[in-house]
């Protein structure tokens, strides 16, 4: 797990590097105008909606996420990099399209990996310490990066922000260089890893046909386009898209947290350091909540209460500019990725099986809910600065939206449930529930 955090944290440190980057002269040096620089953040997300299916799948395959996640993390170290290279829009178009487009490998390929070794009660916890690693990035990748920018403007006479992207790129490239003799590959992997003996991973894959009630590797030896298939065609996978699109429109705001920060008034190296606590308690949030969200076995309500929380900060900045109320403001905000984390762990146990399917749905989510990135990254446009009434209201109504939704779905996963006791009184045991 530990291995797979500090990718993530790496992962949206690299993502998320160019919203410090602005506070130093990044869209000064590129002549960047109007809307470009949310053009530069929403054209990563391109990349990264169309890639996931297909890396989803090619990972299914192969089997090898210990070889296939460093490598692909290895090149957009390398692509984040080059970004500090580029000396107009054009190059940096270009750059974070690649960017999007090789990142998209890690996070379903991280929810797929940990759906292959751990039950769906334990989900949650282990989905949770992995979706942490974005707070923990928003919360020391601010630290680091007022570091560089403080500390190397004008070194080899460059400015700060470009050292910030050859930094960060590197730190990226030679972690991707452990990972490979770290990370595990399947338990049905011959060579999955080599800290269990033959019959611990005959154990880890017997556990895993006990959680499901059914040999999952064998029901999912149709092969990819039949897993294919099945996802497009199970409404539930439209629906959990659909949602999560709706929450990362509400989560646009961690793009813009720099931005959000600096509208308190202070200089950019304290605006910087002061992103840091909300992401913290953020963090301690999300591990708490996911945590009695496994213990209980409820995912709904779990989801609905940061939302309900994020909401009343975003009604908060939206009622005043006090600096201590919107400073507070930005804690609410910050822990409603709770309910993200949550989010995970519910569509991870809301389709079990089989294995290709599963792939294939936990890619095609995270790509489609990636449309929400789109669109929230021209929520936040200067002009609607310094108070952002507008940025906050769209949150308001795609949290509201994400609410409604997913009581929906909790309603349909409870009929669900009342289908499968009624055929077990009359079959016997299918040893299978969904989570609510």
């Amino acid at each position: 797990m530990s291995i797979l955090v500090l990718i993530y944290i790496l992962n949206y440190i690299d993502r998320n590097n160019a919203a410090a980057a602005r506070l130093r002269g990044f869209e000064e040096d590129l002549h960047l105008e109007g809307q470009q620089f949310n053009t530069i953040l929403s054209i990563l997300y391109v990349g990264y909606t169309l890639m996931q299916v297909p890396s989803n799948m090619y990972l299914n395959e192969i089997g090898r996420p210990s070889i296939y996640l460093p490598t692909c993390m290895a090149i957009w170290g390398l692509i984040s990099i080059l970004t500090g290279t580029t000396q107009g829009f054009l190059g940096a178009v270009c750059t974070r399209f690649f960017l999007g487009f090789v990142e998209a490998a890690f996070f379903p390929g991280a929810l797929f990996l940990l759906s292959k070794w751990y039950k769906r009660r334990e989900l949650g916890q282990r989905t949770a310490i992995l979706s942490c690693g974005i707070m923990i990035s928003n919360a020391f990748g601010s630290l680091l990066a007022s570091a560089i920018l403080d500390g190397m403007d004008g070194v080899m006479g460059l400015a700060a922000w470009r050292w910030l992207f050859y930094i960060e790129g590197s730190m990226t490239i030679c972690v991707a260089i452990c990972a490979i003799l770290i990370l595990p590959d399947f338990p049905t992997t011959i060579t999955s890893c080599s800290w269990l003996t033959a019959e611990e991973q005959v154990l880890a894959r017997l556990r895993m046909e006990d959680d499901v009630g059914i040999d999952d590797e064998a029901e999912s030896s149709k092969g990819g386009e039949s897993g294919l298939r099945q996802a497009f065609s199970d409404w539930k996978v439209w629906w959990l898209a659909i949602a999560m699109a709706s929450l990362n429109v509400l989560l646009s705001f961690n793009a813009f947290f720099p931005t959000l920060s600096a509208t308190l008034g202070y200089s950019s190296t304290v605006s910087l350091l002061l992103c840091s606590p909300p992401w913290l308690f953020a963090t301690y949030v999300a591990f708490v909540m996911s945590r009695h969200s496994d213990a209980t076995g409820e995912r709904c309500g779990h989801i609905t209460i940061p939302l309900l929380i994020g909401i009343a900060g975003f009604m908060m900045a939206m009622a005043t500019m006090n600096t201590v109320v919107r400073y507070l403001s930005l804690f609410l905000m910050a822990q409603s990725y709770t309910a993200f984390v949550v989010y995970w762990a519910w569509v991870s146990n809301s389709i079990p099986r089989p294995t290709s399917k599963r792939a294939v749905a936990l890619a095609f989510i995270n790509a489609f809910s990636s449309l929400g990135n789109i669109v929230g990254s021209y929520v936040w446009p200067k002009s609607w600065g310094p108070s952002y009434w507008n940025s906050y209201a769209i949150c308001i109504g795609s949290g509201a939206l994400c609410i409604i939704m997913s009581w929906i779905f909790r309603q349909h996963l409870a009929r669900l449930n009342q289908e499968i006791e009624a055929r077990e009184l009359e079959e016997g045991s299918e040893n299978f529930r969904y989570l609510l």
